[in-house]
């Protein structure tokens, strides 16, 4: 009789039911519709094995690791490795778990170390067939609970002991977990659709997160020496779940560094650099490349292409007489497992540290914008490790070094609207953008994602009313061009001449303003900070040079207080005269109707207006463009400014042959709920700026559309007549086929399912009773919500009131601790998602900030 076959008459294989239920009810997810919140615990190595293709060989480089961190182990150094399957095909007969099990079990006899050692496999979940299959007909396997997904709860385990040569003192722990099993070998997504199950993407992450951290959170604070997590997926990189989520794509939230088992045959070579770059392109960190020896020398142009950016290491060749126990090539390739773990143990120590030392080095080399340094202390420094669609992932020291996620609520400066899917499809597109263009100058040259991006802004966000579309960086670079052109226009319009030959102004001093709103902001360059009333942005601590050159006007804004909306009047409005029924509505559509122009509040708005522009008439000023933020005033607080009003400053400027300037950096592409503001409005601009959402925010790209007759002011037959502003980066390929893709995403209802109405408008995303009871709450103000955005600002006086206020400090600190990752404007909390965010994400977030409320209120009571 073997040593094996000896070792399985006293192993102890059974169904334990009522030992190990519980253990697999900690490790198995039932179905779910709520989000996943991932933590990746850092206190040890855990990598994922993925393969170039299936049949590659990554089970025997997944055993080989298991005997190299083990085999070292002693009983006064112990060790603990955990090898995890997620999605096992071909069950039970193909079991990967159990074949690192048994190899082990067999390479320690061999070897026998001086401490004993344990190995145990377990089997959670399995299909109908697959479970008939490993327990046989019978009792047993009837008496099997099915769960929803239509699996059954196995709670398989089988268990050996082996003992060392000198203690029975256990000195190495293997632990393997098959997840989920299907009978047939197969496709996991075919396999799941041909034995009746279903399981979704966001269950087999959770059950996956819980077998990784059960075992290892043993409550112990700090580093866990001797303990090792390896997760083997199924198949090749690009190959499906059993949702039919590519498995690159699937693992993605929780992004562990990855062993490539590359492809030794003939074809090989090109197969791994496939897998290479498909993990590459999604953010994956690949730490080693092996594969066994087939005689091709694959790893001479593998290790050329790679640039010796990553190791390539190569196994003797696997013998391929299925009677060989494989114990003489696991000897054999000792010591290229030992150099592997090692690599993977170097990899490990050096992210950690990393990871910790970021934020000392941050603050001594960075100079963060709009940040007081001196009250962002060392440990308050957030590091943020990756993205994954919404969310961050963040390096946190709590009982030990984990990746915790946090929602960006305030979508990293209002650029970001990418769900995970979308992520990917962009990275991939900038990519071949990348390969096919880098970067090409603009002028007088046309190529494709230039055109294809212009033709696309003109169809959508201009429709209509724009005929032309200007590149350039940025946001506020987008205002100082549209500024540029309103100019030309008025002078045009109101016989201000430019000389053609000598392009000098005739001669008189002429001075040109804007008329703006007060709590507006379009920009940090000088003149789009010219183009805004006196605020903190603007005071003589940021900008010496700033006069405010333009006629700024206060606004009517409207907030929901009490469960309704309200009109607040500046005190230059208030009158007696105007009925209560002008002032409060029910809902916000109310606000945007058309019918509220014929309204004694419309009157009195124009009234006031034409009396405001009447005292420009003889003065040698001009307001030579009129320029708002159209109903959102963003980074001026959350404040959302009375439609109406912005539609009677629109006409009275139309009819002064004003030219009028619509800044939708922040409100456009979806951003308020409809692919560009101006349609809340019910009017357009003769010139509008766009950047931020554009591209979906991965990269920088800004656009100035304008009018055909706005364009026309600029033509002549000297080139002093041209408009002689641009960008070395204008137009770049990578940021407009960037937007391309994005703005085509978020309007298409197959890619974006909150998208109604025929495409015009997105489903109301925030819980309508939660925005009701948070407007009632007494520590807030009052509550603006509409399309992506929820604000509130908090009761405050005095120093805890205003941009530079520090009030919300405690509040933000909290909700962070939720997940959810905040930046105030002073007293000003807001929640922002994307224009693809579920519904029941935003339910979330909105449920964490009111609970959190009622903490904060007590605190400040």
């Amino acid at each position: 009789m073997s040593a094996f076959s000896a070792l399985l008459q006293n192993s102890r294989r059974r169904l334990l039911y009522n030992l190990f239920s519980r253990h697999c009810s900690r490790c198995i997810s039932t179905p779910s519709s709520s989000s996943l919140e991932i933590n990746v615990d850092l206190s040890h190595p855990t990598y994922m094995v993925w393969g170039s293709n299936t049949g590659v060989g990554k089970t025997l480089v997944s055993t080989g690791l298991a005997a190299s961190v083990l085999s070292s182990a002693a009983s006064s150094n112990p060790a603990k490795f955990f090898y995890i399957k997620p999605v096992q095909t071909g069950f039970p007969a193909d079991s990967d778990s159990r074949f690192v099990y048994r190899k082990f079990s067999e390479i320690f006899l061999r070897r026998r170390g001086q401490a004993s050692s344990v190995a145990s496999n377990h089997a959670l979940k399995a299909s109908a067939l697959a479970a008939k299959e490993l327990l046989g007909a019978g009792s047993e396997d009837e008496k099997l609970e099915r769960s929803e997904d239509g699996l059954k709860n196995l709670c398989w385990y089988e268990e050996m002991r082996m003992r060392g040569e000198e203690t029975q003192v256990v000195g190495s722990e293997l632990v393997c977990k098959t997840i989920y099993g299907w009978k047939e070998a197969i496709s996991p997504h075919l396999a799941a659709e041909r034995e009746g199950t279903v399981i979704q993407d966001l269950n087999l992450l959770e059950s996956l997160q819980r077998c990784m951290w059960l075992g290892v959170d043993d409550g112990s604070n700090g580093r866990k020496e001797g303990i090792w997590s390896l997760i083997e997926t199924a198949g090749g990189v690009a190959s499906p779940g059993p949702s039919g989520t590519l498995q690159c794509d699937l693992y993605r939230p929780f992004r562990l560094p990855a062993i490539l088992v590359g492809d030794g045959r003939l074809g090989g070579i090109s197969g791994t650099i496939s897998a290479y770059e498909s993990l590459k392109l999604r953010g994956y960190d690949i730490v080693a490349v092996i594969f066994d020896d087939h005689g091709l020398i694959n790893e001479v142009p593998l290790l050329s292409y790679l640039r010796h950016r990553v190791p390539v290491l190569v196994l003797p060749p696997v013998p391929q007489d299925q009677s060989d126990n494989l114990m003489e090539w696991f000897d054999e390739s000792q010591s290229i497992f030992g150099s592997l773990k090692e690599m993977m143990l170097s990899a490990y120590l050096e992210r950690l540290q990393r990871l910790q030392n970021m934020p000392k080095k941050a603050r001594d080399n960075f100079w963060w914008p709009f940040t007081q340094h001196k009250l962002v202390p060392e440990e308050i420094v957030t590091v943020i490790d990756s993205r994954c669609g919404e969310n961050f992932a963040v390096h946190k020291v709590q009982n030990a070094d984990i990746i915790t996620q946090q929602f960006d609520a305030c979508a990293s400066w209002w650029t970001q609207g990418p769900d995970t899917t979308l992520q990917i499809e962009l990275a991939r597109d900038m990519g071949y953008a990348a390969a096919r263009f880098g970067h090409v100058m603009f002028p007088e040259n046309v190529y494709e994602p230039a055109l294809l991006c212009a033709e696309l802004l003109l169809e959508g966000v201009g429709k209509g009313w724009a005929s032309r579309a200007f590149f350039s960086d940025n946001g506020s670079t987008a205002i100082e061009i549209a500024l540029k052109m309103a100019f030309r226009k008025f002078s045009h319009d109101h016989g201000i001449l430019l000389d053609s030959v000598t392009g000098n102004l005739v001669e008189r001093s002429l001075v040109f303003k804007v008329l703006a709103l007060s709590g507006s902001y379009h920009g940090d360059t000088l003149g789009a900070m010219e183009a805004q009333a006196p605020s903190s942005y603007t005071g003589f601590l940021q900008q010496p040079w700033y006069t405010g050159r333009g006629l700024f006007l206060d606004p009517p804004t409207v907030f929901i207080c009490n469960g309704s909306w309200n009109i607040s009047l500046p005190e230059v409005l208030q009158s007696k005269s105007l009925k209560l029924e002008n002032m409060i509505f029910n809902s916000c559509e109310e606000l945007f109707n058309g019918s509220r122009e014929s309204s004694d509040l419309a009157r009195s708005y124009s009234t006031y207006i034409t009396q405001q522009l009447c005292l420009f008439l003889g003065s040698e000023d001009h307001i030579g463009a009129l320029i708002i933020e159209p109903v959102i005033h963003a980074a001026g607080g959350m404040h959302m400014v009375d439609p109406l009003f912005q539609r009677m400053l629109v006409k009275e400027c139309r009819n002064r042959k004003i030219p009028v300037i619509f800044d939708e950096v922040f409100t456009g592409f979806w951003r308020l709920g409809a692919e560009s503001a101006a349609e809340l409005l019910g009017c357009t601009p003769d010139i509008a700026c766009y950047a931020k959402l554009m591209t979906g925010g991965v990269i920088p790209l800004a656009a100035t559309l304008a009018t055909e007759a706005i364009f026309d002011a600029f033509k002549g037959d000297s080139k002093l007549m041209a408009l002689l502003h641009g960008h070395s980066y204008s137009a770049h390929a990578m940021g407009c086929t960037a937007a391309t893709k994005a703005i085509r995403w978020f309007k298409d209802p197959q890619t974006n399912s909150n998208i109604i109405a025929r495409g015009r408008r997105l489903r109301e995303l925030w819980d309508a009773k939660l925005v009701h009871q948070i407007s009632l709450h007494p520590a807030v103000q009052r509550v603006v919500t509409l399309g992506t955005l929820f604000a509130l600002e908090l009761c405050a006086e005095g120093h805890d009131a205003g941009y530079g206020s520090l009030y919300a400090s405690s509040l933000v600190r909290m909700l962070r601790e939720d997940g959810v990752y905040l930046r105030p404007l002073g007293n000003v909390i807001y929640l922002m998602c994307g224009p693809c965010t579920s519904p029941q994400i935003c339910s979330q977030l909105i449920s964490k900030l009111h609970r959190r409320l009622n903490e904060f209120s007590q605190a400040n009571a």
